[in-house]
């Protein structure tokens, strides 16, 4: 019995490593880390539509400020975006255009959950699409397929909003997006956006 005393320490070892970790030892997975939204995208006048991205937490630090009132708690995050949407001008349709961008986000979060963030989005692509169109090749007139074109279309957003812990729909935000479409016309068209929506996780968060 004494002989065999090592291997039964060793095996009773190895059963306690492979134990389940508590949850609170358990490395965050992709969806707890991982936040969709869905907006209303548009400038409210000729051009509308909707923007649904996601983004991921890449970087996280939380500082505690001590008051008299209680300590606060202030969060910045980094987090690694991207959008996909598309806009139409719903009266004469001349103006439909489809866009993608990806980037990055900072976001600062108070102790009362309120939060100002500044997107920048360098990746970005916008194709726009034009009501029938033809075109004359001698005797012969074709419709084109799909007329428009496409441009290179970096973005700059700033925003607020609010953060409901321990929610599926994890906040809601503002956003004034700034964009430019390049090699428009021989030059660059610059468009200001607004952007209201939500986020919200498939994993309730604690």
């Amino acid at each position: 019995m004494i002989k065999h005393l090592p291997l039964f320490l060793f095996l009773g070892c190895t059963h306690l490593q492979a134990q389940k970790k508590e949850p609170s030892e358990l490395p965050e997975s992709f969806l707890d880390r991982t936040e969709f939204k869905a907006s209303y995208f548009g400038n409210l006048l000729w051009n509308n539509g909707i923007n649904v991205g996601t983004e991921y937490l890449w970087k996280e630090n939380s500082k505690v400020k001590e008051r008299k009132s209680g300590n606060k708690t202030i969060t910045h995050q980094f987090l690694l975006n991207g959008n996909l949407g598309v806009t139409t001008n719903f009266f004469n349709n001349t103006n439909t255009g489809l866009f993608t961008n990806y980037g990055l986000t900072w976001r600062r979060t108070n102790h009362k959950g309120k939060q100002i963030s500044v997107e920048f989005n360098p990746l970005g692509y916008y194709r726009s699409f034009l009501p029938e169109t033809y075109e004359v090749n001698g005797d012969d007139v074709d419709k084109v397929f799909l007329a428009g074109r496409g441009y290179y279309s970096p973005s700059l957003s700033i925003g607020f909003g609010k953060q409901r812990k321990g929610k599926k729909l994890t906040g809601r935000y503002f956003n004034v997006n700034f964009s430019v479409r390049t090699d428009y016309n021989a030059g660059s068209l610059p468009v200001v956006s607004l952007e209201y929506g939500y986020r919200f996780n498939f994993k309730k968060k604690k």
